[in-house]
């Protein structure tokens, strides 16, 4: 008899009745979700996406093949010069874009709108030409009258120490610009969102090359330092090879015709530390050759397989899906409620779980 009536009580059609009881209650509650759903959506600006797609040439390459065979030839062995495994893999590239240093090398970058000829730095635009929606452009309005109406100038830029503003604008940045890499291939897909699509394509092609020359900069940083050296090295060694032949052709030329032994000794040591100067000069000039060539090889090449264009068509907001979830979401709620005011919550949630 209790089994007869539970299922007579959780009948469809009971249930069905119990709905059709409040059925102006969703038609309230449905209705007035959309309406305030339709007002909000509509104030959201819209954004595009441009996406940038690079194949970066592996790591871990070790010196050799036509450079060892160059340096050779100079008498100079590149054992000391030859590069391990690259610390910096494509994993990291993603968390290199998030370093503050990298965001806020993109503040001078230059960038217009598509039918604009006014021109600004990036972030000027993300300070003073984004688009809010209506609510924003009311709260702006009302705390500008509290607070101070100057804006700051970025004069100098210390990501050690940032300002409220400079904050403010880098985390805008990390919502538009995003980077994913292939685990598989290493391939690095870079997508920027903005406002206006020529801006999104043009910033996508700057942060693609900002990260090419941060990867670059990375790996050529040691051979930097080991050129900067031997060019030091080399101006040193010429001026002193130089200074020698300077005074040997001196001293030559002012004893031409010597009868004195002494003076011929003196005419061979000059002779003498002249060659050793030259001997010098000439090793540290292979050298010099050596570490240029050096940096040539450790500088990476990158392919791009998808290069930046403007976009066409907006990536969103899809308005319409917001709109239908919400509403879904209303009138979900709407009929729990019904099912708990008929008493019909209780009984459905204990026959889901399988209790008695």
């Amino acid at each position: 008899m209790e089994d007869n009536k539970e299922t007579k009580k959780l009948s469809f059609k009971a249930i069905w009745q119990a709905l059709l009881k409040h059925k102006y209650l969703f038609v309230k509650t449905v209705a007035t979700t959309f309406v305030i759903v339709c007002i909000i959506t509509l104030g959201l600006p819209n954004y595009y996406n441009a996406s940038v797609t690079l194949a970066p040439e592996n790591g871990g390459k070790s010196s050799g093949g036509g450079l060892s065979s160059l340096a050779s030839s100079f008498g100079v062995s590149l054992g000391s010069m030859s590069s391990g495994e690259d610390a910096l893999g494509p994993s990291l590239y993603p968390d290199m874009m998030n370093s503050v240093n990298f965001k806020t090398s993109l503040f001078p970058i230059r960038i217009h709108e598509l039918n604009s000829e006014n021109s600004y730095t990036y972030y000027e635009y993300i300070r003073d030409h984004q688009r809010v929606p209506w609510w924003g452009t009311a709260f702006k309005a009302v705390f500008s009258i509290f607070g101070s109406k100057e804006k700051e100038e970025i004069t100098e830029v210390n990501p050690f120490m940032l300002t409220k503003e400079q904050d403010a604008i880098i985390k805008v940045i990390n919502g538009n610009i995003g980077c994913s890499v292939d685990n598989k291939t290493n391939v690095i897909s870079l997508s920027v969102k903005d406002q206006d699509p020529f801006v999104a394509a043009t910033m996508a092609d700057s942060v693609k090359q900002r990260l090419q020359d941060a990867i670059t900069a990375y790996r050529t940083s040691k051979a930097r330092v080991d050129l900067e050296y031997n060019k030091k090295l080399y101006e040193e060694t010429k001026a002193k090879y130089d200074a020698a032949r300077q005074e040997y052709a001196s001293y030559a030329d002012a004893n031409t015709d010597v009868i004195l032994q002494r003076d011929r000794n003196k005419l061979t040591e000059l002779e003498n530390e002249m060659q050793l100067r030259y001997q010098a000069y000439s090793t540290v000039a292979a050298q010099l050759q050596a570490a240029e060539a050096k940096v040539q090889e450790e500088t990476p090449a990158f392919t791009t397989l998808q290069s930046a264009t403007v976009p066409l068509l907006k990536a969103g907001p899809r308005r319409s899906k917001i709109v239908l979830l919400y509403s879904f979401l209303v009138a979900l709620l709407t009929f729990i409620y019904v099912l708990h005011k008929e008493g019909y919550l209780v009984p459905l949630t204990r026959l889901a779980l399988g209790l008695k």
